[in-house]
């Protein structure tokens, strides 16, 4: 089940970020921002309301630091994909479970008395060398910025995901974690805008057309769904499993990519996908072969008796 969660945030995380490629050719990356976390929090708020939930929260400081360290991410992730190809800045974006594997590595290593998976670590070291394959040709020198920004979003948004396992072994719920990245979003959003990543003269928002609304609702949309998937699947998952499977992203930003912007790969993208794949499957299998049945309730998160 943490692998169909996954398979299914990647999907959404990839519609979003066509969605957000799309939109960028009208508002700027703060206005994107903006609109990502308040349709994201609207939405959530009225189906948590209508189900009764709370949002009060015992966990105020972690929910700040993922917060705060998910929106820098999210927002250098938005800036690079509105200066890179699409493929590029997704393919930059999915390193961040490299960052993640070599913490928990150094971890293991450091104290000693961690046991340390290597099947896994092998596993995500060859999802690198299909990063690396995918990668389109170097990026061009007028490009360097956004190339930046998309590396820097990896490695920032590796500590989003750690924290976001933290909050779930703490017992806080998914819709919580959710609800306060995108409110966060919104008022980091609002801030840009009113600082200077807005319209250029007159209001600070630009004005709307039927099309750029429909693509601010898809965003959102999918940005909330997928923020939810990704939650669920970090708790109840094993940390460099799921992330594993996250590669499968590229998979589908490059499809995004053929479909709107006719992007064509050469054999060599085509051969990194399928070791992209391949890795996530071994992982996957690998979990699942080492795992005794039910120990995923009894060892993780009190939402997996929810499964």
């Amino acid at each position: 089940m943490p692998s169909l969660w996954m398979l299914f945030a990647s999907f959404a995380f990839a519609a979003m970020g066509a969605g957000v490629k799309l939109a960028s050719e009208f508002y700027t990356t703060s206005e994107l921002l903006f609109y990502r976390g308040l349709i994201g929090s609207v939405i959530l708020f009225a189906i948590v309301r209508h189900q009764g939930h709370s949002f009060r929260t015992p966990f105020p400081k972690e929910h700040l630091f993922r917060s705060a360290v998910g929106v820098t991410s999210l927002w250098l992730w938005f800036f690079a994909i509105s200066k890179l190809p699409l493929a590029t800045a997704m393919t930059l974006n999915y390193m961040a479970p490299i960052w993640i594997a070599a913490g928990l590595f150094l971890a293991g290593w450091w104290s000693k008395t961690n046991t340390v998976e290597w099947p896994l670590i092998v596993a995500v070291g060859a999802s690198f060398f299909g990063v690396t394959l995918v990668l389109q040709p170097a990026i061009e020198s007028h490009q360097w910025l956004g190339g930046l920004a998309g590396v820097c979003s990896s490695v920032i948004s590796a500590m989003a995901y750690m924290q976001v396992r933290k909050l779930g072994q703490m017992g806080e719920p998914e819709y919580r974690v959710v609800f306060y990245f995108s409110l966060t979003t919104t008022l980091a959003g609002l801030g840009g805008v009113l600082a200077g990543d807005g319209a250029p003269t007159g209001f600070p928002f630009h004005g709307h057309t039927v099309g750029g609304a429909v693509l601010l609702l898809g965003i959102g949309a999918a940005a909330l769904m997928a923020q939810m998937a990704m939650t669920r699947a970090y708790r109840v998952g094993k940390v460099l499993v799921v992330a594993n499977l996250q590669y499968t992203g590229i998979v589908f930003s490059s499809l995004w990519g053929l479909a709107l912007w006719g992007d064509r790969f050469d054999w060599h993208v085509w051969l990194g996908i399928g070791v992209i794949l391949a890795s996530g499957i071994a992982a996957t299998f690998y979990n699942t072969k080492s795992t005794p049945k039910g120990a995923a309730i009894k060892k993780t998160d009190p939402i997996a008796s929810e499964l």
